[in-house]
């Protein structure tokens, strides 16, 4: 496929995602800029995890600036207003196939999604964190709308830490599913709620509250929201539980990164079970934060 046959092809599909994403790098950068006018107080909030949030505006931000600057080089490149660069090439056959580019996802968080669902994505991410800055911190936590979910995680348990006087390494995440009614109505004095996961290989049971087998032909599930309550090991609850590893994308890999986190794997979540931890490991059970569609 040669590259001038697609120009047409190229120039309506840059449009339409110039349609869609060029207001969000409005929306990003007024979002930072709300949060640096704030940055004299944020430290005195009662939620010492917003210190989190202008790291993740700063990720959008880089992102936004890289979709908007390649969809608008290239429709000028399309017009032979600029130089059809190799990268721009790069750019203008993954749209043209559907896919996400390659120069979006180096400044992107993980995703194995198409083009469509990608954008509907990044879409409804930034619209989370402008409600955040709008409206304060939400009671329910949309943990799948993070960059870098283990350092919102970790601000959640320094918040503990703190506030308890105790070393974070004495500390741990207990959980607790919030699957009735009313239960995540006004936000917990410790810890986080949090929703948005998908459970692969198994679904979350609000009867019998437990761990249950999936229904034919259905792979994942939505989870109930998880109370991710900070407490010191020690005093962890005893339960008949299966201890279901959190990641990011299906693909379950990914490297270690600078911050000695990995870019995939986020922590191990126990979820209440009566069947032993073997039969779900058998079923290559997890908590997934984005699916691929």
């Amino acid at each position: 496929m040669e590259i001038e046959n697609t120009h047409p092809i190229h120039s309506r599909i840059t449009f339409d995602h110039l349609a869609h994403l060029a207001h969000l790098a409005h929306l990003a950068h007024l979002a930072h800029l709300a949060h640096l006018a704030q940055s004299i107080w944020i430290m005195c909030l009662r939620f010492l995890i917003n210190c989190d949030r202008p790291q993740e505006l700063v990720r959008f931000n880089n992102l936004l600036t890289v979709v908007r600057t390649s969809l608008k080089n290239l429709g000028k490149a399309v017009k032979g207003l600029a130089l059809m660069s190799g990268e721009l090439d790069a750019v203008g056959r993954a749209l043209f196939d559907g896919k996400v580019p390659a120069l979006w996802l180096k400044k992107s968080f993980p995703s194995l999604k198409p083009l469509g669902p990608y954008v509907k994505e990044v879409l409804e991410r930034v619209a989370f964190f402008q409600s955040w800055v709008d409206n304060g911190a939400p009671t329910v936590f949309w943990i799948s709308g993070f960059f870098f979910t283990q350092a919102f995680l970790t601000g959640a348990k320094q918040n503990y830490a703190r506030k308890c006087r105790i070393p974070i390494d004495h500390i741990d995440f207990d959980f607790e599913v919030r699957d009735e009614p009313g239960q995540v109505d006004t936000a917990p004095e410790d810890g986080v709620y949090c929703s948005g996961l998908f459970l692969e290989g198994c679904r979350w049971s609000a009867d019998f509250h437990e761990l249950v087998e999936s229904e034919p032909k259905v792979l994942f599930t939505p989870m109930a929201p998880i109370w991710m309550v900070p407490r010191e090991m020690a005093r962890f609850r005893a339960f008949p539980h299966y201890v279901c590893p959190l990641y990011k994308t299906t693909e379950r890999r990914g490297v270690l990164s600078t911050t000695g986190h990995s870019t995939n794997f986020v922590l191990d979540v126990r979820l209440p079970s009566t069947q032993e931890p073997a039969h779900w490991t058998k079923r290559g059970v997890a908590l997934l934060t984005s699916l691929n569609d």
